[in-house]
């Protein structure tokens, strides 16, 4: 990948949230400016959790945001597994969000196949941010390193079977359909993911390090806390 990652370094995990969301926000209002609707990818993981939880704080004109999700596990949404009802409680039960803005997978209720298939079908053409959370082995939405999924190519949609993580079974947006978002935001932060974050800074392998091909058509940053950042990634 020739595209150069951005780095934001804040001193904690909490001012990685804060932020992340006042960029999101901003992000949000210049996309609607330009494009009359802004489509953001919604990440799950503490860090995108808690970045969630501070966008609500900012004023954002939801009527004209459509909302997806990265990934899903094979849960229904009121597990407290479900990245979407995670987003729910931190964000969007508490913002005027149409409920025909927010575009979840429906996991729980048909098979991941018709998941992935019905997923690819409501995906824009255009996704203006996709944020990511990261493992400390570098993956990103169910993308894990060696995986089929990771190295898939065609599909923008995956049902994953055999997710080294528990629970074993979920759908993911591929790394083609990440690759062909606008904007890329990685959210990062703890000690133990500071290799991880030196082979995204300075361009690992996808295939051993997943979070290195997540790369945007426009933009590539890594919001990241200082014990992240180890000595060799910068």
């Amino acid at each position: 990948m020739e595209s150069v990652v951005a780095i934001r370094e804040f001193d904690t995990k909490e001012a990685v949230c804060t932020g992340a969301a006042r960029d999101i926000a901003e992000l949000i209002a210049e996309t609607i400016d330009h494009r009359g609707v802004a489509h953001i990818v919604l990440t799950g993981g503490s860090v995108g959790i808690g970045t969630l939880a501070a966008l609500k704080d900012h004023a954002v004109d939801w009527d004209k945001v459509h909302v997806y999700f990265g990934d899903e596990r094979a849960v229904a949404v009121d597990h407290p597994d479900s990245n979407e009802g995670q987003a729910r409680e931190a964000l969007l039960d508490h913002v005027d969000i149409p409920e025909a803005n927010i575009h979840g997978y429906g996991l729980g209720e048909k098979s991941l196949e018709a998941a992935a298939k019905d997923y690819a079908s409501q995906l824009p053409a255009t996704i203006d941010l996709h944020l990511l959370g990261m493992g400390h082995e570098g993956h990103i939405n169910s993308l894990f390193p060696h995986s089929a999924a990771t190295q898939a190519t065609e599909a923008s949609v995956l049902a994953v079977t055999d997710s080294p993580k528990p629970p074993a079974e979920r759908v993911t947006l591929s790394l083609p359909q990440v690759q062909a978002c606008r904007v890329v935001w990685l959210l990062v932060s703890g000690e133990e993911k500071a290799e991880a974050v030196s082979h995204v800074i300075h361009g690992g392998e996808p295939l051993d390090w997943p979070a290195c091909g997540a790369r945007g058509v426009e933009e590539t940053a890594i919001y990241v806390s200082t014990d992240a950042l180890s000595r060799s990634s910068v």
